[in-house]
């Protein structure tokens, strides 16, 4: 693989994990809560999704993936609010138990390739490949690679989604959001249900992680039970490494690093196996990754005030 093949294949993936890192961002940045439903529920987008497109409807497989994941993201936000279940416990809880709903919806599989059964002119039941959403957009713009038609459809879906969230945080909902997430008590104080805010925005976090699953499912054409994990980490590193680089001042600068965080943390992926590093030292590849991020902050702050510490020094030594 030549070095643009690498790099629209790390794109095209960094484009289909960016809604789940955006998922990750609204609980763990905004909402400041830690969320672990997000392994879970992005399997269930990504099973529902299959079940939905097998039965000859791609579009409504995006849209009933979504739909499950806001449904899991419902449970973890009314264990927390509710019944008063710490939020990891209550994100274990539900990623548990959706454990046993992915299964079903699979029908008792560990994983469902998107394919149906059909006859052929002979009578013979063969499998047929169900159509997706890239499979299509591949036929409406003539483009015959399957890479560059995921990277320009994904990248697509991910700019419009990144275009309502920006939008929708300006509205009075969104903001509800984000004061609930900074401060809890002044929202109560102001006659606002925190709990509902807090329920809507878990929700909407996992209704973009379950869209991310849902389009994998679509990319690679079959659902699986273990695809969910390591999306956390995956997630997180995304989140660490965009408002590392590009900060976080407005919470659109915010969603925006985030997307571009994922399309980084997939590209310094591909490097890595490129260097022919084994697939099982991935997760720890993430782990560092995300170690190293979190250090940048820390190590702005010292050389500020190193900076700020020579510029008082100097000030004083010309008087």
């Amino acid at each position: 693989m030549d070095i643009m093949s690498m790099l629209l294949s790390a794109l095209g993936q960094g484009l289909i994990y960016a809604p789940m890192a955006l998922g990750v961002y609204l609980t763990f940045s905004i909402l400041k809560t830690p969320d672990l439903t997000v392994e879970g529920s992005f399997v269930a987008g990504m099973t529902v999704c299959a079940v939905v497109t097998i039965s000859g409807h791609p579009y409504l497989g995006l849209v009933a993936g979504m739909a499950a994941g806001a449904l899991s993201g419902a449970v973890t936000g009314i264990l927390q609010t509710k019944l008063k279940i710490e939020p990891i416990l209550s994100g274990i809880l539900t990623m548990t138990g959706l454990y046993t709903v992915n299964y079903a919806v699979l029908g008792g599989q560990s994983n469902l390739y998107l394919q149906y059964e059909t006859e052929n002119d002979l009578g013979v039941t063969v499998k047929e490949p169900s159509s997706t959403v890239y499979k299509q957009f591949g036929s409406l713009i003539g483009e015959a690679d399957a890479s560059m038609t995921a990277f320009l459809l994904t990248g697509l879906l991910v700019v419009l989604l990144c275009i309502l969230l920006a939008v929708f945080f300006r509205t009075r909902k969104g903001m509800t959001i984000i004061a609930t997430g900074d401060n809890e008590e002044m929202v109560r104080s102001s006659s606002i249900n925190a709990d509902l805010s807090r329920i809507c925005g878990v929700m909407l976090s996992n209704a973009l992680v379950a869209f991310s699953g849902a389009l994998l499912c679509q990319y690679q054409k079959y659902a699986d039970l273990n695809c969910g994990n390591g999306m956390l980490v995956m997630g997180l590193a995304s989140v660490i490494i965009g408002l590392a680089i590009f900060g976080d001042k407005s919470v659109t600068r915010g969603i925006i690093s985030v997307a571009i965080g994922s399309l980084l943390y997939r590209i310094v992926i591909q490097l890595a196996y490129r260097i022919d590093m084994p697939s099982y030292a991935v997760k720890l590849l993430s782990a560092v990754i995300v170690v190293l991020a979190l250090c940048v902050p820390l190590l702005q702050k010292k050389y500020a005030a190193k900076h700020k510490k020579q510029t008082v020094k100097g000030g004083a030594a010309n008087e």
